[in-house]
C-alpha cells in the first residue's frame, strides 16, 4: 500500500510541476506581449510599445542630421592647456601623457601630435589605424577623431564617446600638442 501512495506522490509532484511551468509560461507571455489570447505569431507583438508623438511643438527634438566637423584652428588661437590637462583626465584611465611612459590600454600620447596615426611602435592597434599609419595627426583632424572616435576611424578599439564640446577639444589637443619634444606651432 505504501509503494501506491509514494507513487502518487511522486506523480502529483510532477502533475505540479508541470502547472506550475505552464502558469509561469502564460503569464510571462502575458506580460511579453500584452496578451495571452495572441496565439497568431504574425499578430503578437513582442515587448512594449512606447507611444510618442510626432510632433511635440516647440520642445521637440529635431531629427539628427549630419554635423559638418568645427573648424579647430580659431579655437586652439585661444585654447588654454592647463583646461586641456584637466580635460586630458577622462582619458587617464586608458592613456599616459608623459615622456617615456608605458602604455595602457591606449597608447601612450606622448609625441602624438603631429606624429602617425599609429605612432607608438610598441603597441598593438586595430588594423584600422594600423593601415593608416603613414597619415599624421594635425589639429583638425585630431579633432574630428576626439569629437567621435568610431564614427572619424571606423573599426578602431577606442571604446570612448567622444568629446562634444568643441573648446573642450580645443584645450586637449593644445594640451597634447605640449606633451612633445617638438611641439607644433598653435594658431595665432
Amino acid at each position: 500500500m505504501s509503494g501506491g501512495i509514494e507513487i502518487n506522490k511522486i506523480a502529483g509532484a510532477i502533475l505540479l510541476a508541470g502547472v506550475i511551468a505552464m502558469v509561469a509560461g502564460l503569464t510571462s507571455e502575458a506580460l511579453y506581449t500584452g496578451s495571452i489570447a495572441e496565439k497568431d505569431e504574425k499578430d503578437a507583438k513582442r515587448g512594449y510599445t512606447i507611444a510618442v508623438t510626432e510632433n511635440a511643438g516647440e520642445n521637440a527634438a529635431a531629427p539628427a542630421k549630419e554635423e559638418k566637423p568645427v573648424d579647430i584652428l580659431p579655437l586652439l588661437a585661444k585654447a588654454d592647456i592647463k583646461a586641456g590637462e584637466a580635460v586630458s583626465k577622462k582619458c587617464a584611465s586608458c592613456h599616459t601623457f608623459d615622456k617615456g611612459g608605458k602604455n595602457g590600454v591606449g597608447p601612450n600620447q606622448w609625441g602624438l601630435v603631429g606624429g602617425p596615426l599609429a605612432h607608438k611602435s610598441d603597441y598593438s592597434y586595430s588594423v584600422a589605424l594600423s593601415g593608416m599609419k603613414d597619415k599624421k595627426w594635425g589639429f583638425q583632424e585630431l579633432s574630428e577623431f576626439l569629437t567621435n572616435p568610431k564614427k572619424y576611424i571606423s573599426g578602431n578599439k577606442m571604446a570612448f564617446a567622444g568629446v562634444p564640446n568643441p573648446q573642450d577639444r580645443a584645450n586637449l589637443i593644445a594640451y597634447l600638442n605640449s606633451m612633445s619634444d617638438n611641439p607644433l606651432p598653435l594658431p595665432k
